[in-house]
């Protein structure tokens, strides 16, 4: 298969990630704070109508687009291709999303499974109107150049992660400790903690036990580009 990035140009892989988070959020805010039913999943996590129709949407758009790629989703699992993989979590803090609280995104990610490597990953809040694009090239927010933290020690950080229930008694424990050096530590946000980490406004995340469609958005968008790192995952 051909090199993807020899068939499209930088803006025309940029453009087909908006027009995905496009579509993706439209969805979502035609359900958001509307009187919508959950159902718990195996792991006892919940999942919606508009989880499950934002996964079929943007299933439907890649593989128009690409028909020979792969798709690994939340909802609907892994449709194996070719060369490349799209990495889907149609809403990320569906939690948040039920309770009407706009902190939950959209999260898409394109890997090339032979070089082992992420192309490119988005982090689309359609809430917030705030959506974030990462590459080996930098990271833009509302495509402007995103600036990480100028923080480099950990007493002058600030620590962020989703919530103390997602960390085993050893996690936690190694986290507590963690955390507590820092300037200060603040809890949840879900996905949208990784953006404001992109943009400089807080220092680090740590999380633990993140599925492939939770982390691989997030990886493009917080390459290190600064002295601390930034994103910590514990048993990925």
């Amino acid at each position: 298969m051909d090199d993807i990035q020899d068939r499209l140009s930088e803006n025309e892989l940029a453009s087909f990630f908006q027009d995905l988070a496009d579509a993706a959020g439209q969805i979502a805010l035609t359900y958001f704070r509307s009187d919508i039913d959950f159902e718990r999943k195996q792991d006892l996590s919940p999942v919606t109508i508009a989880d499950r129709a934002i996964e079929q949407e943007l299933r439907r758009l890649i593989s128009e687009r690409f028909p020979a790629h792969g798709i690994l989703g939340e909802e609907t699992g892994s449709t194996p291709g070719d060369r490349y993989t799209w990495y889907l979590d149609p809403i990320d803090g569906t939690k948040s999303f039920i309770s009407g609280m706009p902190l939950f995104g959209t999260l898409i990610a394109l890997a090339d499974e032979r070089k082992g490597a992420v192309i490119a990953g988005m982090i689309d809040m359609p809430a917030l109107a705030e959506r974030w694009y990462g590459t080996p090239d930098g990271t833009t927010f509302n495509d402007a150049p995103a600036k990480v933290s100028r923080a480099v020690n950990l007493e002058d950080a600030q620590i962020y992660t989703s919530s103390p229930d997602f960390f085993s008694p050893e996690d936690w424990e190694r986290y507590d400790a963690l955390s507590r050096k820092a300037m200060f530590r603040r809890f949840g946000g879900d996905c949208y903690q990784y953006g404001l980490l992109a943009s400089g406004h807080c220092d680090l995340v740590v999380e633990s036990s993140l599925k492939s469609f939770d982390f691989m958005a997030l990886a493009p968008v917080n390459r290190p580009r600064s002295t601390m790192g930034n994103l910590w995952l514990m048993n990925s």
